[in-house]
């Protein structure tokens, strides 16, 4: 499933995959600064651009850490954080094994607020036990379901190490913003005509800025950022070529 192209509908729907919508109008600015200095330090811990790169290819942001080793934090690390707030259920298109996420709104990141959804790295036959034994299923965006655990499964769910990480800042952003914030990417891409990423490989992050409206924090180990570049690089080689022009 394309996350760009399906998580803004899914939000909306309660839980999701992991993917954003930017919602309010206000722009992450030096305004906010000046909140957290008067707040004092704890406000400004585990902000979204606050990336500190591991050792052996991991990251750690928004107080959970990335990696593709045992070092990953869990499902659990995330109900510690948030709380019941943490909603946990398996969500699957038609034809996908689907995946394990946790989703948390409001999440509150120092002094930024917004939606928090949060993928697990499980294996297709342990999704496919939780899919049968799932209390209820919910439709939410198109055909993709939620599945909500039996109350069972949530022990083994809570075990699960995480993959990656999707924000959804209730602030605005823009690309000013995303420079001042997460610095000059390695390389900015467009894409379906609307979006533009920006990429930042040693961060393991993707910053995509939608000019309809809507944006997309990607978070992934930066050993793993192929898992956020090469569907983006399948997809541009698959746009036709743009038609040349007249002398």
């Amino acid at each position: 499933m394309n996350k760009v192209a399906t998580i803004a509908g899914m939000v909306a729907g309660s839980l999701l995959l992991a993917t954003l919508v930017v919602v309010g109008g206000g722009q992450m600015n030096t305004r906010h600064a000046e909140t957290s200095q008067a707040t004092g330090a704890s406000a400004a811990a585990g902000l979204p651009w606050q990336i500190e790169v591991q050792p052996g290819g991991g990251s750690r942001v928004m107080g959970l850490t990335l990696s593709t080793g045992p070092d990953a934090s869990t499902l659990a690390d995330v109900r510690r954080l948030f709380g019941a707030d943490a909603q946990i259920a398996v969500i699957a298109a038609p034809g996908e094994s689907g995946s394990l996420e946790a989703f948390v709104d409001p999440a509150q990141l120092g002094f930024i607020s917004g939606k928090l959804v949060v993928t697990a790295r499980l294996d297709a036959a342990t999704l496919k036990g939780l899919r049968e034994r799932a209390v209820k299923s919910d439709f939410m965006e198109s055909a993709t379901r939620k599945y909500t655990l039996a109350s069972a499964d949530e022990a083994l769910a809570l075990k699960a190490p995480i993959a990656s990480l999707s924000f959804i800042p209730q602030a605005g952003l823009n690309a000013q913003a995303i420079l001042d914030r997460f610095g000059e990417p390695a390389r900015r891409v467009q894409s379906n005509g609307h979006l533009e990423h920006f990429l930042y490989p040693d961060k393991g992050l993707d910053v995509v800025l939608d000019t309809e409206g809507k944006e997309l924090l990607q978070y992934v180990p930066p050993s793993a950022f192929d898992q956020l570049s090469a569907p983006l690089e399948a997809s541009q080689a698959s746009e036709p070529a743009s038609p040349p022009r007249n002398p």
